[in-house]
């Protein structure tokens, strides 16, 4: 996606949220170049540097799934839910003292901790179709978490599922998380499909494990490359608000992948 193009995205988006369509839509664009080499050992180097606690490695027919994801969609552990939305993202900055700097201004930014609360709620909700009445809970909204190429604004929202339902039925009413989509969800997704030119495929989608007793854990694949015939995929994006700046959005995209794609290169 050009800069010209991004741009009519992104007055597109803003048109809908000034009519009161959504509040909130993640737009994405997509980067694509040819690779030789192997996957494995590809991420293998990444996951060295980026120590992302959601790495995962898929191998494909002809190609594989390269994921360096830092969240956390669902975590279901005896019965307890855990999610930790990521909304909000600043890069990081050599000296100590501005990069410390860096983080508090992301802590403080009044229009990063609204995208993240917008995602809060739509966590609340959608966890709280299933939950137990009354067990929703966020113990913690706001926190910055430094990663090597990012800072990142991360909320924790607690829940604790029936005994009559399964890991699968709070996929169900949760997928596909609220800090890749949109608020209201539907609508946002809705808007995306129709802004995107092209399909996400595996990024935004999820990689987990769902054991025999029940127990669950699932990242949400940002920071994540699809490997396809010779060709690497690798897409990007952020929440637009109605007060966000297209410049700083469209800059965004490339502070979540420059880190990951100079890897590659050197």
């Amino acid at each position: 996606m050009s800069r010209q193009q991004y741009g009519e995205k992104f007055r597109q988006v803003q048109a809908y949220l000034h009519s009161g369509d959504c509040y909130q839509v993640n737009l994405a664009q997509r980067f694509q170049a040819s690779y030789v080499g192997d996957e494995w050992q590809a991420f293998r180097q990444l996951n060295a540097v980026n120590r992302a606690p959601f790495s995962a490695f898929i191998r494909l027919d002809e190609g594989a799934i390269l994921s360096l994801s830092p969240e956390r969609f669902i975590q279901l552990r005896q019965g307890e839910i855990q999610t930790r939305p990521i909304k909000g993202t600043l890069p990081r900055l050599d000296s100590p003292l501005a990069d410390a700097q860096q983080a508090e201004k992301l802590a403080n930014s009044p229009k990063d901790r609204a995208e993240n609360l917008m995602i809060v709620d739509l966590m609340r909700n959608d966890i709280g179709r299933v939950a137990v009445p009354g067990s929703v809970r966020v113990p913690e909204l706001f926190v910055v978490e430094p990663f090597p190429a990012v800072h990142h604004l991360v909320s924790t929202i607690t829940a604790r599922l029936p005994m009559t339902l399964h890991a699968s039925d709070l996929l169900r009413a949760a997928f596909p998380g609220g800090s890749i989509t949109g608020a209201p969800k539907v609508r946002a997704m809705e808007i995306i499909d129709e802004l995107e030119p092209q399909r996400r495929n595996a990024w935004c989608g999820s990689i987990g494990y769902l054991s025999y007793c029940g127990n669950m854990d699932t990242s949400i694949t940002i920071r994540t490359l699809t490997a396809w015939q010779g060709q690497l995929y690798c897409s990007a994006g952020g929440g637009i608000v109605a007060d966000s700046e297209e410049a700083a959005e469209y800059q965004e995209t490339f502070d979540k992948v420059n880190r990951i794609l100079q890897q590659l290169e050197n």
